[in-house]
């Protein structure tokens, strides 16, 4: 059998990556309207969703090229905790139906990021030292 977990952190890294860039797309769609707007939020936009969207623009940003990633993703994982439970459970309990899955996945995939650190191909990384 071949050992797959030498892939572990280049595998970890693409999903740090792709949760950035999608990440990301939360914010372009408050700021920009790119690919498109928010459904159901008005502008100009509550403080709460600037808020929102800088935090998401900053944390994505750092995560995306692996700088800090562990405090970007921290801090990414308690803003989508807070967005589900002030914006999804007030429509129910259940996920399917409140619309909050995606703010629960982008929760703990960040905070497994928050604790498994960013894998392979990151600037904190290449800021290291090299050991003897």
């Amino acid at each position: 059998m071949t050992d797959i977990s030498k892939w572990t952190p280049y595998v970890l890294a693409i999903l740090r990556i792709i949760t950035a860039l999608l990440f990301l797309e939360h914010a372009t769609m408050k700021f920009l309207q790119f690919p498109g707007p928010i459904q159901g939020v008005p502008y100009p936009l509550p403080t709460i969703m600037i808020i929102a969207g800088a935090i998401e623009v900053i944390t994505s940003a750092l995560m995306l090229v692996g700088f800090q990633t562990r405090i970007a993703a921290f801090i990414a994982s308690g803003e989508m905790a807070a967005a589900y439970f002030m914006g999804h459970m007030p429509y129910g309990f259940w996920p399917a139906l409140n619309m909050g899955e995606v703010a629960i996945l982008f929760c703990f995939i960040f905070l497994y990021i928050a604790f498994a650190g960013g894998g392979a191909w990151t600037l904190d990384t290449a800021r290291r030292p090299a050991t003897a």
